[in-house]
């Protein structure tokens, strides 16, 4: 196959689909890699590393996204990118496609067959999720801790305390991947941390392992409001794969929160854990709702770019290898890579997808 890498347009997005150590393992499966020329330098990766390892720099996305068998990305296309599509290709990145029907429209009207990261499963894992959930989840915690101050319309308060005075209340809303890189994060900085999720069993496993050191609850509405209402720093950390976030913030609870707490909105990229919810850019992350802090930055991962971009290439390159050695009816007999599946041949695939867009 001929295996393509243009650079992310997406605004503020330093990450690149292919770093060269797995690019080079393309190349040493017999395949060819076209990088689009200064792709990798958001990463700290030269276009001379990729040369000396055998891909092919070119300067044109759009002969890349033409000439491609297959298009290796990070974040999904955006609208001035859906014209490069074409019948056939293969396209394999993030997608969240459950919050952007224009692209979904757009996958199956080109005849492209998709396959998304965010919803590969193995063993009730979602393996190519979960490195830039570590991620998003452990700096949660740090923005929060940044956009608390005063400064940023925060309430000033220091999530660690001092002798003699109050630590951050840290309300965290789930505890799978994101949750626990957020529980992580805000214990080691000595904040009282509350984690909510309707899994006893996620929750007995973060209480086993910070023992005294954290509350949980059991996500309830009643649970949730009181938690969410005495909180300096809410974590919104619930995903349901392939589907839209739910919205676990009310309306009615905005004017009863802390004057300067803030939502850090994991969940942006699934729609957002409110309705007040909203994407926001590094450059302009935070926006107000009354008094009350939204951050909405939809590819937090993107501003560690070093570390996101070579994590993500250790989780997703064995079942690019898969699709490329293979081919794409044999790789789609793993059931792994069927399960991010979007969009063949012109119809919608994926059972969350079909119910979202196809039954209204």
């Amino acid at each position: 196959m001929i295996i393509g890498c243009v650079k992310e347009i997406k605004k503020y997005e330093f990450r690149v689909g292919l770093t060269p150590s797995a690019a080079s393992e393309y190349v040493r499966h017999g395949h060819t890699v076209w990088i689009e020329r200064s792709a990798g330098l958001g990463s700290g990766f030269t276009d001379e590393a990729y040369e000396a390892l055998g891909c092919k720099i070119v300067a044109d996305p759009k002969a890349i996204w033409a000439g491609s068998d297959m298009i290796v990305k990070v974040k999904e296309p955006l609208e001035s990118e859906y014209a490069l599509f074409k019948e056939n290709l293969i396209l394999y990145t993030y997608l969240h496609l459950a919050s952007n029907e224009p692209l979904y429209r757009a996958l199956k009207e080109k005849r492209v067959l998709s396959i998304a990261y965010e919803t590969m499963e193995y063993q009730k894992m979602l393996p190519c999720l979960e490195p830039m959930s570590m991620v998003a989840g452990r700096l949660s915690i740090l923005e929060a801790a940044k956009y608390s101050e005063a400064f940023f319309g925060g309430s000033g308060i220091l999530i660690s305390g001092l002798p003699g005075t109050p630590r951050a209340k840290v309300t965290i809303i789930g505890a799978g991947v994101v949750g626990q890189n957020a529980c992580r994060m805000a214990v080691g900085m000595e904040a009282q941390v509350t984690v909510l999720d309707l899994d006893t069993k996620r929750l007995a496993f973060l209480e086993d392992l910070y023992h005294n050191k954290i509350n949980t609850l059991y996500s309830n509405q009643e649970n949730l409001k009181k938690a969410i209402l005495e909180a300096d720093i809410v974590i919104g950390a619930v995903l349901i794969p392939g589907d839209a976030a739910p919205k676990l913030i009310k309306d009615e609870y905005l004017p009863l929160m802390k004057p300067g707490s803030i939502v850090v909105d994991v969940a942006i990229d699934q729609g957002g854990i409110s309705n007040f919810s909203k994407v926001t850019y590094h450059d302009n992350p935070i926006f107000k709702v009354g008094h009350v802090l939204f951050y909405g930055v939809a590819n937090m991962p993107g501003s560690v770019p070093m570390t996101s971009s070579t994590a993500l290439n250790n989780a997703t390159l064995s079942y690019g290898l898969e699709i490329a050695d293979k081919g794409i009816e044999q790789a789609l007999l793993n059931p792994v890579i069927q399960s991010g599946l979007q969009t063949r041949n012109g119809l919608g695939v994926y059972p969350t997808l079909i119910k979202l867009f196809e039954t209204k």
